[in-house]
């Protein structure tokens, strides 16, 4: 029989015992764009090397390559690429050459574009197992395909060439994995309508480096040496690192439509980041725990925003882009080809701590590494001389996952010798031999215990052998992949249109791309030089806030970014002068995601605004306990009071949930909060009030003919919502409209249809409640950003 036969003739060079009769089922690995570069490149070395480790483990393979190309043309590419597959050096080479001959006799190659197409694979596996006599394990899909070809694909595997019952299925996904929260979603929400979460294994390369992949095992072996040091009262900072000397020549298609951050940053660097500051599950390898982890170490950032980043874009990109996508001479790319971001957590174990994440093409070198640099609390009184023995306090303390090339051109774990000497795994890490010719971020190797991998493998070799395995720890989950995209797209909307600042490229960069930690945020510490920047029109990031009338009141209008800088300070200026004439502030908030940007920048770069002299009130809240995340004051907790310093008793949650109950009139909680503000609040009149407003017109939980709250008394009433969760309390519009200033923020395209509808109609609260706001005695401002006035 064909298949026992090819099995078998490793008996003659005496490798390892024939399968036959001990056969634990035949595996069918299917890789779908098998002439392609990342298959020619990777992933049939991949999986030479795959049966290579796993041949003799008593599971039988079948590859077969698929693509669009038809039979013969498709063959002779595919079969071009095995013939150069090659093994490990410290491979025999007679069993080499063996066990080459059989990969390539137990590959074939197959067109896959049609429904029947699949179907008639699906018909050949099954008629080669019954003429082996072979049980079935499982069937392996490998999309090495561009993801607009996801879906299609899915369903015709799901619906032609799904296993028999009794075997898995495993199909392995390639990034990128949409472009942003919304096509990821869409995406996912595609894919999961053909493959259940344990079929998929969203391929991320990064965790098959072996440096990367240690790094969760070296804190879990290390745990009695890292617990004490591993947060914020020792460590400085964190970095995570990806520089490349090649630019985007030959690729500028992809990234025209990606860019740096979504490329590297927001996948690569984000995971490696994720292992170095999540808590450390009981089961390190535990896939649902390790994600688990990663999930709460997600909620725990803060969000980012447009000073979060310094961007740059190599001066040449420009005309490769217009060579190879035909633009226009003179078109003017604002695609970022380097990006520093500062990312901050509000978790006990690091607030404070600032991580930088950095990756860009046409650098100075080729290195990656993730790097924890710890806090020198030592003053060393003795000489130089002393002070550079390899044990000294007063030397920088660190800890390097180095990924890979640059100046040890291998993977490598360091540890300052002045911190400890880790626990490493010896039969996959050995310490390396001393190289004193060779330094790293200015120091000695001598200054290091460095551990590098006993037998360096690829990524995707590893990856691969994971798949085999049903390893998930090493791949992304949606859960993971949603979280990622949910942290990043904010920064990639409010930089999309900023001018990155161009860079010459290589070692002729200097210092240009060097940047500090500033209020917050970065900035590049070089002010960039007239040469280099475009003599083109003008982008939109060059306007400035405009101000005019809205509704007959005044009207601030600029990009959402500048528009909240704009309202922060706004706040600020009210805050002070109320403080000034009374003694204190009473700031009744909105909840929603609008203000979220808001109430991060009051955090981050208001200390003068006078929390301590602060009352901060709700303007509404939906009838959830005050710790669900549907809550409106644990969203303003997260991302403004824990940051900030209000005194306990000026925090005034709304009281939603009393005897155990939500929102039951009997319970009196609206006529509590109510009675609080008269008590609290002179004449109820509140000093500021910042609204957001509904796509339905709707303001606070006031909605389109509401039945309480519309009009009649000042005061909080319970309403119905069209949305779950449907029960709210809320601020009446009589009791809003008693404030001394009301600010009104709207943000984004998606409300510029109710805009530019508000602009036309009168007051006609019980259609348009925001129709209604008109402080009696006050000041009404609309904070409208560009996208929802223009469109």
């Amino acid at each position: 029989k064909m298949l026992g036969r090819v099995l078998c003739m490793v008996l003659f060079v005496g490798a390892f015992p024939c399968p036959a009769g001990a056969s634990q089922g035949h595996i069918s690995v299917v890789l779908l764009g098998a002439t392609g570069d990342l298959a020619k490149k990777y992933l049939w070395q991949g999986l030479f090397q795959l049966y290579m480790d796993q041949v003799s483990s008593g599971h039988s393979f079948t590859f077969h390559g698929a693509a669009l190309a038809a039979l013969e043309p498709g063959q002779r590419l595919m079969f071009d690429v095995l013939k150069k597959l090659s093994c490990h050096p410290d491979q025999a080479p007679n069993r080499c050459a063996v066990l080459k001959d059989q990969f390539l006799k137990l590959s074939q190659y197959h067109q896959l574009k049609t429904a029947e197409n699949y179907t008639a694979l699906n018909r050949e596996i099954e008629a080669l197992l019954r003429q082996e006599g072979l049980r079935e394990a499982g069937r392996i899909f490998y999309f090495s395909v561009p993801p607009f070809a996801y879906t299609e694909i899915a369903r015709l595997i799901d619906s032609s060439c799904r296993p028999p019952a009794g075997a898995w299925l495993r199909v392995v996904l390639e990034k990128p994995f949409g472009h942003d929260l919304e096509s990821a979603q869409q995406l996912a929400a595609e894919l999961a309508g053909f493959f259940r979460e344990e079929e998929m294994y969203r391929v991320d390369h990064y965790l098959g480096k072996q440096a990367v992949a240690h790094i969760l095992p070296f804190r879990d072996q290390n745990r009695q040496f890292l617990d004490p040091i591993w947060n914020r009262h020792h460590v400085e900072r964190v970095e995570v690192v990806l520089k490349e000397t090649v630019d985007a020549k030959g690729r500028t298609s992809f990234y025209e439509q990606y860019g740096v951050i979504r490329d590297v940053l927001q996948n690569h660097l984000t995971e490696a980041l994720m292992f170095l500051i999540m808590e450390l599950p009981a089961n390190v390898s535990s896939a649902q725990e390790v994600v688990q982890q990663k999930l709460q170490a997600f909620q725990s950032l803060w969000g980012l925003e447009r000073s979060s980043a310094v961007l740059g874009q190599y001066q040449a990109y420009d005309s490769q882009v217009q060579e190879e996508l035909q633009e226009a001479r003179g078109y003017v790319s604002t695609t970022p080809t380097f990006a520093g971001v500062l990312i901050r957590s509000d978790s006990l174990r690091w607030e404070g701590v600032p991580f930088l994440l950095t990756s860009g093409k046409a650098l100075d070198e080729r290195v990656g590494y993730a790097r924890v640099l710890f806090k020198n609390r030592a003053y060393c009184t003795q000489s130089g001389t002393l002070r550079d023995a390899g044990h000294s306090q007063c030397k920088p303390k660190q800890i390097i996952f180095y990924f890979g090339h640059g100046a040890l051109n291998t993977p490598a774990v360091l540890v300052s010798r002045n911190l400890f000497q880790p626990v490493m795994p010896k039969d996959s890490w050995k310490e390396a031999e001393a190289r004193p010719d060779l330094h790293v971020f200015g120091q000695p190797l001598s200054d290091f215990y460095m551990y590098s991998p006993v037998k360096e493998r690829d990524a995707y070799s590893v990856l691969i052998s994971n798949i085999y395995h049903g390893r998930k720890d090493f791949f992304i989950t949606t859960e993971n992949l949603l979280a990622s995209w949910a942290f990043w797209t904010p920064l990639l909307d409010s930089t999309s249109r900023q001018p990155p600042r161009l860079y010459p490229g290589g070692v002729e960069n200097q210092h240009l791309l060097d940047f500090e930690m500033v209020n917050g945020g970065v900035a590049f510490t070089l002010a960039e030089p007239g040469q280099l920047l475009n003599a083109g029109g003008q982008m939109p990031s060059d306007f400035r806030a405009i101000q005019s009338k809205f509704r007959h009141s005044p009207l601030v209008s600029a990009w959402a970014e500048d528009l909240i800088s704009q309202l922060a300070s706004d706040m600020e200026e009210a805050a002070v002068r109320s403080v000034a004439r009374s003694g204190q502030f009473h700031l009744a908030l909105s909840g929603g995601s609008s203000p979220v940007g808001l109430f991060q920048r009051l955090a981050r770069h208001h200390y003068g605004f006078p929390w301590q002299h602060t009352h901060v009130w709700l303007v509404d809240e939906r009838c959830v306990p005050l710790t669900d995340g549907e809550s409106n004051f644990l969203g303003l907790h997260r991302h403004l009071l824990q940051h900030v310093r209000v005194p306990y008793f000026n925090i005034h949650p709304m009281p939603v949930h009393l005897n155990r109950r939500l929102c039951v009139e009997e319970d009196g909680g609206a006529e509590l909060y109510a009675k609080d503000i008269v008590a609290l609040v002179a004449n109820a009149s509140f000093d500021l009030v910042l609204l957001g407003v509904g796509t339905d017109g709707h303001t606070a939980s006031l909605f389109p003919r509401s039945e309480n709250g519309l009009e009649g008394a000042p005061t909080v009433v319970l309403t119905e919502s069209p949305v779950k969760p449907h029960q709210r309390m809320s601020l009446s519009l009589p009791l809003i409209n008693r404030a001394r200033q009301v600010f009104v923020l709207v943000l984004g395209k998606g409300k510029h249809d109710i805009t530019t509808l508000l602009s036309r109609v009168g007051h006609e609260p019980s259609k348009w409640p925001i129709s209604g706001v008109s402080p009696s005695s006050g000041q009404l401002v609309w904070y409208v950003d560009y996208e929802a006035l223009l469109g």
